[in-house]
């Protein structure tokens, strides 16, 4: 929602309203957050968090809960914004992530100690020849928050930037997250620690 709403006010100052300044600033209760136009597209200017492999058993009611019986292929946290990041088996097309039925009730009951308010769900991209293509998809749920998916997630993709460059070796990625609405995002990672969005 912070993505879409920043995403949004910006879109409006620097296209309806003329705005001339090369850099909007958004204060913002997760911090500054910058917003620069870059040819037709705008750009917003993220930290980057990283995350540690996590125990499944630790938290094996909420992966049911999460993903049912699908295949995990790893698990890692995010201990900076208490987010599971779950990365479904690489064998599964992306048409397996965006059917998933995932129920915000049931990530509430699965989870009260107050350790996880977010959770990412995340597949690997396949690479075909004649369509569009991504390194990798997200679906991103936060019922905790008040939010059962949230269509596009800027801070999902603070953690998702610094798990997918770390696996596949490059600075910068395509990612698509996998909403009802649907996002496309370009995230290209600084060497500051700090990462770019643009839509």
């Amino acid at each position: 929602t912070l993505f879409r709403s920043t995403l949004a006010s910006a879109a409006v100052l620097f296209h309806k309203l003329k705005n001339v300044n090369s850099t909007l600033t958004f204060t913002t209760l997760s911090g500054k957050l910058n917003a620069r136009q870059d040819d037709d597209r705008i750009v917003l200017d993220f930290p980057l968090y990283s995350t540690n492999v996590q125990d499944p058993l630790e938290v094996e009611e909420l992966l049911k809960a999460a993903v049912g019986s699908i295949t995990i292929q790893e698990i890692h946290y995010s201990p900076d914004t208490k987010k599971l990041l779950i990365r479904i088996s690489d064998t599964y097309e992306r048409s397996v992530l965006e059917n998933m039925k995932v129920n915000s009730q049931s990530l509430l009951e699965a989870e009260k100690v107050g350790k996880v308010k977010g959770i990412i769900i995340t597949l690997k991209g396949h690479f075909c020849e004649n369509v569009k293509n991504y390194d990798f998809y997200s679906r991103y749920f936060s019922p905790w928050n008040g939010v059962p998916e949230d269509p596009v997630t800027g801070s999902a993709h603070t953690v998702l930037g610094s798990y997918w460059s770390q696996q596949l070796g490059k600075n910068e990625l395509h990612a698509f997250q996998c909403s009802l609405r649907g996002g496309d995002l370009k995230i290209v990672l600084r060497n500051d620690g700090r990462d770019r969005k643009s839509t």
